[in-house]
């Protein structure tokens, strides 16, 4: 369009010959936007925003009065506030060039400052010291002219020849070769131990496949020779297994002749015998029976006989008494004391008889019983004469009695 501009994103229009700009300015300041330039009344100028460099080579002297050669780079532009660009193009807007010229003077300016207070062990072992100190010198001044600096670096620090920064840099020269010697011995070492170990694993690797051919050779030989005694030995198992069978065969042969030995002979022998001792433990209990039988029935008889005999007996006992002068002293009580006497008498010979044929088994036949005497005189203990069972006897003997 026709007297509208528009300046570049890294760029600042100026247009002048209207009203002033803000804050007093001379001019108007236009950036990120367009603006109508009338023709023939206002003018449009730019001045770049975008970032420039400059370098600063300087001999510098150290506060231990060593010269040394330093190599800076400086990285600046013309600030993003109006009172920068107001600034800047008001001093470089016609030859823009002059920016870096004039900011490298100042950095060598403030360069030569700042190290002139430092030694040159801590210029080099603190090189971003020395930037930032050089770059607070500066702030200042590079703001009254419109510009800002983003970075300083410092390239290179050079003692022209003079040995002094590489005689400081021996001792740690020396110590890192030192270092450096002892590593690659140590390298060395570990190679060495690392190649040893090599061969000491290839030579057990070695060791061990010899035992496994061996092993390996010794389990074929042993699988051959066996394959060669299969026959042979199969043959002799066989025979084995053949004579087992034999052997069987006889052992259970003789069990069954054996079996029928004891069903032909012994089993009828054993049968005899017992037969033969039941017959005679039948015959011996049949005697026992009888001679039981034949004795009960003894016992029986000689009872019956006694009993039946008891009367002749106490008979034939009163008769030994009839030819006797006997004197009863107390009536009736004294002669049924006397009947009393005569069948106790009886009873006593029966017993008698009894014991003797229980004793000696005699056979029962008649019993001969003697006639008992006559009764002694009475002696002199009762009064009178008399005997205790209250008879007495004739002193005289002629057989009379008293009654």
């Amino acid at each position: 369009m026709l007297g509208y501009r528009v300046p570049r994103p890294d760029e600042a229009m100026i247009v002048s010959g209207g009203k002033y700009g803000k804050n007093g300015a001379p001019f108007k300041v236009v950036t990120g936007h367009g603006g109508f330039v009338l023709p023939f009344i206002r003018k449009a100028n730019f001045i770049t925003l975008s970032m420039c460099e400059s370098e600063v080579a300087e001999v510098c002297l150290t506060r231990q009065g060593i010269a040394l050669s330093v190599r800076a780079v400086i990285a600046f532009k013309v600030g993003n506030d109006e009172e920068s660009i107001v600034n800047a193009s008001q001093r470089f807007l016609s030859d823009q060039d002059q920016m870096a010229t004039l900011t490298g003077r100042i950095f060598a300016g403030h360069l030569r400052s700042i190290i002139g207070s430092m030694t040159v062990e801590e210029i080099v072992t603190e090189r971003q010291k020395l930037a930032t100190e050089v770059l607070d010198g500066s702030k200042e001044e590079m703001a009254k002219i419109g510009l800002a600096v983003d970075s300083l670096q410092i390239q290179s620090i050079d003692d022209m020849n003079i040995g002094y920064i590489e005689a400081m840099a021996a001792p740690h020269n020396a110590a890192i070769q030192r270092e450096a010697r002892i590593a690659q011995a140590q390298a060395n070492r570990a190679a060495a131990e690392a190649q040893q170990e090599a061969e000491r694993a290839q030579a057990e690797y070695a060791r061990q496949t010899a035992i496994v051919q061996a092993q390996y050779k010794a389990e074929v030989e042993a699988a051959q020779a066996q394959a060669a005694q299969a026959g042979p030995l199969s043959q002799a198992r066989a025979q084995m297994e053949v004579l087992s069978a034999q052997a069987d065969l006889a052992r259970r042969q003789a069990e069954l002749r054996e079996r029928q030995l004891v069903a032909e002979v012994i089993k009828p022998a054993e049968a005899e015998a017992e037969k033969v001792q039941i017959i005679a433990r039948a015959d011996a209990q049949r005697v026992t029976m009888q001679a039981e039988a034949a004795a009960s029935h003894n016992r029986v008889a000689l009872d019956r006989m006694l009993i039946e005999q008891l009367p002749l007996i106490v008979k034939e006992a009163a008769g030994g008494l009839a030819g006797a002068n006997v004197s009863v002293l107390n009536g009736a009580e004294g002669l049924s004391e006397m009947a009393a006497g005569l069948v106790a008498q009886g009873l006593a010979i029966l017993d008698s008889v009894k014991k003797g044929l229980s004793g000696d088994g005699a056979q029962v036949g008649p019993v001969a019983i003697a006639r008992p005497a006559a009764p002694a005189a009475a002696s002199a203990d009762g009064p009178d004469g008399a005997s205790p069972d209250g008879v007495n006897a004739n002193p005289d003997g002629n057989g009379q009695g008293q009654r």
